[in-house]
């Protein structure tokens, strides 16, 4: 189905309601929320690197309820095992029959609290559910809610005792950003508050969860011209042939970025996508998919400087409707 003007204007009239109606959750991080919400639009997954305390829970809790959607927590453990997540199969004796108890990950929105603390055989009960929106458990598939979206978080201090997310892994996450701490003026506005510390809990819906699945059948047909199609490919090689890239971006990596800029045009009211689209998310889109050398990183250097090089390196193509 072709996006028209008024289609385009529709969904970003919505995505900005949902916006606004996240917002009064978490106070001054409009920039994070639009990004959590391309996240869901263009069905993939966001990680999230924070301080304890910044807000992460709140915006899983009031996305899910801005959309009428279920929620969950899951605090991940050393000791928590595959089965804590997806649910497992227990014999009703009443019955003499096997019924399947479903886990925590059946939930529109999916808190992964401190993933990097679970071990790897854990961490990896996520990959089949993240890329097909289904799990598999004694051989019955069970498709996972619609929307569906994973907010996996890691504390960037503490490392002891964690277990880092493997690259395979961190390349199904579509965005990677962090929430931060609130300006002072809304800092303040908390503190005064204090009394109602989470804010989610007194939301309501300003969207069905049909019509955020209509959201996203839509938005998959946004127009991308051929010639953002290449500049986005000439930036994923450029990422490659960087000397500080041990691994580059990915062809996964390269789709993410035409769904997210899909989404991200349209959140703008536009029924196409422009190369300035790419340039904004190119950061929370791709910082987590490069691999930069031991040397590299040894020096100093950062996914970030990579990206910024590979920016002014690629020539911008002109913009196309």
């Amino acid at each position: 189905m072709t996006v028209t003007a008024e289609h385009a204007a529709w969904f970003a009239d919505t995505f900005t309601k949902i916006v606004d109606n996240v917002g009064q959750a978490l106070l001054g991080k409009a920039p994070v929320i639009r990004l959590a919400l391309t996240c869901l639009l263009a069905e993939g997954h966001l990680l999230l690197e924070d301080s304890p305390g910044t807000g992460k829970t709140a915006l899983a809790r009031a996305i899910a309820a801005s959309v009428e959607g279920t929620h969950s927590r899951i605090q991940f453990t050393p000791d928590l095992l595959p089965s804590d997540i997806t649910g497992t199969n227990m014999f009703d004796q009443s019955t003499g029959k096997w019924d399947f108890h479903r886990g925590p990950i059946f939930a529109s929105i999916v808190l992964a609290d401190e993933i990097n603390r679970a071990s790897p055989k854990t961490q990896s009960a996520l990959l089949e559910v993240m890329e097909e929106s289904q799990v598999t458990v004694d051989g019955i598939r069970y498709a996972a809610a619609r929307p569906f979206m994973v907010i996996a978080t890691q504390n960037p201090v503490e490392q002891a005792g964690t277990y880092r997310l493997p690259e395979a892994q961190l390349d199904r996450f579509l965005m990677k950003t962090s929430v931060g701490y609130p300006d002072r003026e809304n800092a303040r506005k908390v503190l005064a508050e204090s009394a109602r510390p989470d804010r989610s809990k007194a939301l309501g819906a300003v969207i069905s969860q049909q019509a955020i699945a209509e959201m996203c059948d839509v938005v998959k047909d946004n127009h991308v011209d051929g010639a953002v199609v290449d500049y986005v490919l000439d930036l994923a090689e450029a990422s490659r042939a960087d000397d500080d890239v041990t691994i580059g971006v990915s062809t996964r990596g390269a789709i993410a970025m035409v769904r997210a800029a899909r989404v991200w045009a349209a959140a703008h009211g536009r029924n196409f996508v422009l190369p300035d689209d790419v340039k904004e998310l190119a950061a929370p889109v791709w910082t987590h998919r490069l691999i930069l050398s031991p040397t590299a990183t040894f020096g100093g250097a950062t996914a970030e400087q990579v990206i910024a090089r590979m920016l002014q390196a690629v020539p911008t193509p002109a913009n196309q409707a």
